[in-house]
């Protein structure tokens, strides 16, 4: 792990003299565990290594999240072989590793055996679709490491008498976040209860969802947490730019940006909420000639590859996935990032745009947002500490068009600036696209299912926080992007400036009072009349109450251009201008109100987002649980099914017979039944299958505190169990000679061999003497006897 030059050391050590062979002092063990990490090629730690490996050698319990690629498998292996050093003779496994696919576990066995392969370490690995006789053998020959799948190893505890894992100092958690994506939270829970309770746990993940946060909490003491997935705010080179559209715009809106905002060399990933919109925009945009690579969570591994590695390759310019499919991947020289819905939590922003402007380059981060994803939008920045400003409407900018200009270039430079999209460029968009989706029927049906799953995606995602969504009532109504000025021509502006105000029109009256008095200017009788006299009564009542109210309302909307900050509260603000003029006087209690404010106190602090910002945040004793919790990052399943499950929170249990709460992510298993890895279930009760596997081979799987034996007849048993191999150039005895013990296989042939060979020779004999065979002894022929098995019968002879 450490540069070349730093294995100076260890090879003076590998190549003395002094030391003879065979021997195995520590030095030497030492040596041969250094020499493999160098024979596999590393000079410099990756960052996560060097971040874990010192926290797992000091015997903390680590919770890490990188991404896919990182050298996490290397930063768990590694220190688990140093602290296991050599074989035990004592029956059980000293280290588990859980892995959530047959695939990953194989991998790490094979990474693990050239790691380990100067060390005499056994390892076993358990998946499914592997026989579990071999996997009893397997077990039975002590292995010091087993990595497994949970299903399998869930069915070998049940299967498996004695079997036990309270020998066990390290556990490992390999792809943490993807274990309880499918499904195995009941059985990781199931397995830590047959474990130690002083053992070591790692906890490697891409992301930490809620539900392996409280996972994390009850599995593990006090954790580290490392976290090097995203950064925790967003890079002062990357741009914020943010259009507020409609729903049924957010297509042409997408097509627009991609053809006239982003130059055709630099590349971009487009993120979408559902696998549904991934594959209706794949089509659309097909029929507009763009070419593009898809993925999302149920697609094809291969098909999956496939797609990046033309994105990589830059035969694609753009990416369309979910956050789901996004997890893990890492596109180095990426320049922009579009978010086509926009998510529902900060800290998923910041994970979805970090993709961008990384290492010293610029980038842009372009959102496209409707009006009820504008509290999503307050709280964001409220994350960020970043003031948002609209863009002014048609009518303020013509009116002074250089203040408006100077005034949107420095809100831009201190915050976000949002606004609309030229509504005639959406309009042409549109058009097109109603035309293209309505001759095509395999478009229909993918609007139609994508309308579907939306629906349920607004039901899933989590809510806006509540001053977020009373504040973006209070909003005005935004103008035309300033990035977007340039596209639209004066006619256009004249359009839209009208188009404005016939917007911001409101009427003196309603429908009904214009009938009402159009009928009594006309002298005719209509029930409406009555009505319009309790209407004009009520006005005149009521009118110093409207009056106030948009006194009050444009007061605000001035106050609000000078003091941006959105933390103030709405009589902080309307009081701002006059604060400069008058002194600070007492508070005085609200008219109708009984409360005090000298003696009141607030259950929610009004600082709280600035006290939230400055929290320190670390491992150890008090802040382990705290960090978890603000660590915590939930994504949203991208198809109907996985969005139905997690919108379920309450199962109905059969025993107790009421409804339990789940949390979220969390799956109800069956009764008796163990999940696999590849979604099968199967029984979780003890079927004789180890019982018939002993009988059949003279083995069985060493119990808890039995030591397993040494020796020359043990080492040939297990011959093959470990993966340590000798040094190149030792001497070894008689090492042409024939091996002449036999291992298990070669003795239950031999065996099957003989049976067969008997069973022949007593067919043939009795053949010979013309009688069937098992006659059973008891009926006698005519020359027969008992012992002769029956004989020719009556026509026999003896």
């Amino acid at each position: 792990m450490a540069k070349v030059d730093k294995f100076a050391a260890v090879n003076k050590i590998i190549e003395s003299e002094k030391i003879e062979v065979g021997s195995q002092s520590p030095a030497r063990k030492i040596a041969r565990f250094l020499q493999a990490v160098k024979k596999k090629g590393y000079q410099v730690p990756t960052p996560i290594q060097r971040k874990t490996l010192p926290l797992v050698m000091a015997g903390h319990d680590v919770v890490a999240m990188a991404r896919t690629g990182s050298g996490k498998t290397a930063a768990f292996l590694i220190p688990m072989l140093e602290k296991l050093k050599a074989h035990s003779t004592k029956a059980g496994a000293r280290a588990v590793i859980l892995s959530p696919t047959r695939e990953l576990a194989l991998q790490t066995f094979k990474f693990c055996k050239e790691l380990g392969c100067y060390t005499d370490l056994r390892a076993s690995v358990l998946v499914g679709g592997d026989s579990m006789e071999a996997q009893f053998e397997e077990l039975a020959k002590n292995p010091d490491i087993i990595i497994a799948t949970p299903g399998r190893l869930m069915h070998h505890l049940s299967e498996v008498e004695g079997m036990s894992l309270r020998t066990v100092e390290y556990a490992v958690f390999d792809e943490a976040d993807r274990l309880f994506e499918m499904g195995f939270a009941d059985q990781l829970r199931q397995i830590l209860t047959h474990m130690s309770e002083t053992r070591q746990t790692l906890l490697f993940s891409a992301t930490l969802p809620r539900l392996l946060a409280d996972f994390a909490k009850a599995g593990l003491r006090d954790p580290h947490v490392v976290r090097l997935d995203i950064e925790t705010k967003i890079s002062p080179d990357l741009k914020l730019v943010i259009f507020t559209v409609r729903n049924d715009e957010k297509p042409a809106a997408l097509v627009y940006i991609v053809r006239e905002l982003i130059p055709a060399n630099q590349q971009t990933i487009i993120f979408v909420s559902t696998k549904h919109h991934v594959e209706f925009l794949h089509e659309l945009f097909k029929s507009e000639g763009i070419e593009l690579s898809v993925i999302y969570g149920a697609m094809d591994q291969a098909a999956r590859n496939i797609h990046i590695a033309k994105f990589r390759a830059r035969k694609t310019m753009l990416l369309l996935v979910t956050d789901v499919a996004a997890r893990g991947l890492d596109i180095p020289l990426l320049d922009n990032v579009i978010n086509y819905d926009f998510p529902p939590k900060p800290k998923l922003f910041v994970h979805r745009v970090g993709r961008a402007a990384r290492a010293g380059r610029t980038g842009t981060s372009y959102s496209l947002v409707t009006a009820d994803e504008i509290p999503f939008l307050l709280d964001l920045h409220l994350f960020l500490s970043r003031p948002i400003k609209a863009a002014p409407s048609e009518e303020e900018f013509e009116t002074n068009r250089e203040k408006t200009q100077e005034s949107m270039e420095e809100a831009n430079a201190r915050g976000t600036v949002y606004g609309r999209c030229p509504q005639a460029v959406l309009d042409l968009y549109m058009d097109r696209f109603r035309e293209i989706i309505s001759n095509n029927t395999e478009l229909l049906a993918l609007q139609k299912a994508c309308a579907n799953a939306f629906r349920l995606y607004v039901k899933t995602r989590p809510a806006a926080a509540f001053e977020s969504c009373k504040r973006a009532k209070e909003l005005p109504r935004e103008g035309l992007h300033p990035l977007l000025r340039g596209a639209v021509k004066d006619v256009e502006a004249d359009v839209a400036a009208f188009a404005e105000r016939v917007r911001a029109y409101r009427p003196k009256q309603t429908v009904l009072e214009a009938e009402a008095e159009a009928a009594k200017a006309k002298s005719k009788k209509t029930p409406l009349a009555d009505a319009l006299e309790v209407m004009k009564r009520k006005r005149q009542v009521h009118e110093h109450v409207i009056v106030a109210a948009h006194q009050k309302e444009a007061t605000l909307k001035a106050a609000r251009e000078s003091f941006p900050e959105l933390e103030k509260d709405d009589e902080q603000i309307a009081d701002a201008p006059s604060r400069k003029k008058r002194k600070v006087q007492a508070p005085k209690k609200k008219p109708g109100s009984f409360r005090d404010e000298e003696f009141y106190i607030s259950g929610v602090p009004s600082n709280r987002n600035f006290e939230a910002g400055l929290s320190v945040e670390g491992g150890g004793d008090k802040s382990g649980p705290s960090r978890l919790d603000t660590e915590v990052l939930d994504l949203i399943a991208d198809d109907a099914a996985g969005q139905q499950k997690q919108k379920a929170t309450y199962h109905w249990d059969k025993k107790s017979k009421k409804y339990v709460k789940l949390n979220r992510g969390e799956t109800v298993s069956a009764t008796g039944k163990i999940k696999t890895e590849s979604g099968a279930k199967v029984n979780a009760g003890n079927r004789g299958m180890y019982k018939r596997w002993k009988e059949r081979s003279h083995m069985k799987v060493k119990t808890f505190g039995e030591e397993a034996g040494g020796g020359s007849q043990g080492e040939a048993g297990d011959r093959g169990s470990h993966f340590g191999r000798k040094r190149k150039g030792a001497p070894v005895a008689n090492a042409n000679a024939k091996n002449e013990l036999k291992g298990v296989e070669e003795v239950r042939k031999h065996r099957q061999k003989r049976v067969m060979k008997s069973k022949a020779g007593k067919k043939g004999k009795d053949g010979k003497k013309g009688g069937k065979p098992g006659g059973g002894g008891r009926k006698v022929g005519k020359g027969g006897s008992s012992k002769s098995g029956g004989g020719k019968g009556k026509k026999g002879k003896r």
